[in-house]
């Protein structure tokens, strides 16, 4: 069957991803040394069971047995259903980790989750504690740290070996951009990950949803003895927050909610809207590159925005080979020029790799898409990867027809035609192995307490206006923006995001009404 490029679009591992995934300063170390607490493992509070239906219960009553796992941290497992609809038809296993209260008055457990979907927060925690919360939260919250069911150290999804990833991910496709050749080859390489998944993932595939993992957070939240969940989650972390927050309105504590995703948005607006925010972005970077003395670039951002096109399509036909032989063409260096735009900190690296490439060298490219998909020496160091599609694949149905897809490309050439050529493909969700069970719709949780949600104004990944729709959906929700570039706001310099975020966390103290930090 024939698959042409107005048939599908590409969900492409760029948009929708987290804070893990590519958005720290690239060094020699990415994370500061993690200083020691005092922490010792302890036992828990009691389970919190209040509310729990009776074929549950066994679940919420386990008990954790923590275990001193390094540099002041407690380690443990949470065994959860398989299908929180069917408690049992099977079990799987929850990585979590515990970072210790440093101070004595001690709020309780603090949730977190760093994005993705697919990034883990059990590594979070353990390499960069401080960049996820901070001094202030560390000294009144237990911060907990857990990898989501399908992702990393927890039941996970298993895909390919990292040689069959590379050939995944990175080989050429065959055919003209656009073509039928080249579509059908993307579709049958779409097919062959996702049997690959299916195979060696134990039958786990159906059950990685949000919705399941949502159910999940709750039983963190009672298995660690808090009465209500105090969270902090990040970029696809604010979908499983907010979800949480549907789900159980009343157990709802502290929740901040930053770089939102809409839940209400199809995956077509998605993948649309995003497009638009990377270019958004990019020209914010080629402004700034203009004014340095490196900037490979001149003449106005327009014009340099031109120049970085006609770049993308050389090398789309004529890649560059890079020393291990992979050949660099304009999906790669799409998704080298997307990781460097996750923070500002990052952009003289992206000068740095484009400065190369116009020079024929593609090795540093190469560094920041690596760095993309934590893939070290040709070993992949997580599943990111897998775990991103199988939550996506199950969480966004496949509802647009020609029309539509024809209509959202058209929109992405007008409003981001540097990026749209190499952002169209076929769908890799249209070949998963099973069909889609989440619904996209607002999200009003009504009856929660006061939710936070953070949004940045030039943030790529999740745009300005999904943290806008979810603040006015949410029937408790109050809007804090940061005025400025790159993913998420807590925690990345602006004083005035910062003291309202830790305000709420550790005082309850909610703005009066939403607030704009500059």
């Amino acid at each position: 069957m024939s698959h042409t490029l107005s048939a599908r679009l590409r969900r492409t591992a760029a948009v929708v991803a987290g804070l893990a995934a590519a958005s720290l300063a690239l060094s020699g170390c990415l994370y500061a040394l993690i200083p020691e607490t005092g922490a010792r493992p302890g036992s828990s509070l009691a389970p919190d069971t209040e509310g729990i239906d009776a074929d549950l219960l066994p679940f919420y009553e386990q008990e954790l047995a923590w275990t001193d796992c390094g540099s002041g941290f407690d380690c443990t497992t949470v065994t959860a259903p398989l299908d929180w609809t069917s408690p049992d038809a099977g079990e799987i296993e929850l990585s979590v980790i515990r970072h210790r209260a440093t101070g004595g008055d001690v709020i309780g457990s603090l949730l977190t989750n760093p994005g993705g979907p697919g990034a883990s927060g059990v590594s979070l925690i353990r390499d960069s504690v401080d960049f996820a919360v901070g001094d202030a939260l560390q000294e009144r919250y237990d911060v907990i740290g857990f990898d989501p069911r399908g992702v990393g150290e927890s039941t996970a999804v298993t895909c390919l070996d990292d040689a069959e990833m590379d050939a995944y991910l990175f080989d050429l496709v065959p055919g003209a951009r656009g073509s039928d050749e080249w579509s059908d080859a993307l579709i049958e390489k779409h097919e062959a990950f996702a049997d690959a998944c299916d195979a060696n993932s134990d039958g786990i595939l159906p059950f990685i949803t949000t919705d399941q993992a949502a159910r999940d957070m709750d039983l963190l939240r009672g298995v660690l003895g808090d009465k209500q969940l105090n969270y902090l989650g990040y970029s696809y972390g604010t979908f499983l927050g907010a979800t949480y927050a549907k789900l159980f309105p009343e157990r709802v504590g502290r929740l901040v909610l930053d770089g939102a995703i809409d839940p209400a948005v199809s995956g077509l607006d998605v993948n649309v809207t995003q497009g638009i925010g990377f270019e958004s972005a990019l020209r914010a970077y080629m402004a700034d590159c203009l004014t340095t003395s490196d900037c490979p670039f001149r003449g106005t951002t327009d014009e340099a925005m031109a120049d970085l096109g006609a770049l993308l399509a050389s090398v789309d036909q004529r890649p560059l080979e890079a020393a291990d032989g992979r050949m660099l063409g304009a999906d790669a260096l799409l998704q080298a020029i997307v990781t460097a735009l996750y923070t500002q900190d990052n952009w003289p690296y992206l000068t740095q790799a484009l400065t190369d490439v116009l020079r024929g060298d593609p090795e540093f490219a190469w560094v920041l898409v690596d760095f993309y998909y934590d893939r070290v020496d040709g070993v992949y160091q997580d599943n990111s990867s897998e775990a991103f599609r199988a939550y996506n694949c199950m969480d966004y149905p496949v509802d647009s027809d020609d029309a539509d897809l024809a209509a959202a490309q058209a929109t992405l050439e007008a409003e981001a035609p540097t990026v749209a050529p190499y952002w169209f493909g076929p769908d890799s969700c249209s070949v998963w192995p099973y069909p889609p069970t989440g619904v996209r719709e607002p999200i009003a949780a009504e009856g929660a307490a006061p939710i936070l949600v953070v949004g940045t104004t030039n943030d790529p990944a999740t745009p300005y206006e999904w943290s806008v729709a979810l603040a006015e959906q949410l029937a408790s929700g109050v809007l804090v923006t940061r005025v400025g570039e790159g993913h998420t706001g807590f925690n990345k310099g602006n004083a005035c995001v910062d003291d309202a975020v830790e305000s709420y966390l550790l005082d309850g103290t909610v703005p009066e009404s939403d607030i704009t930090c500059e």
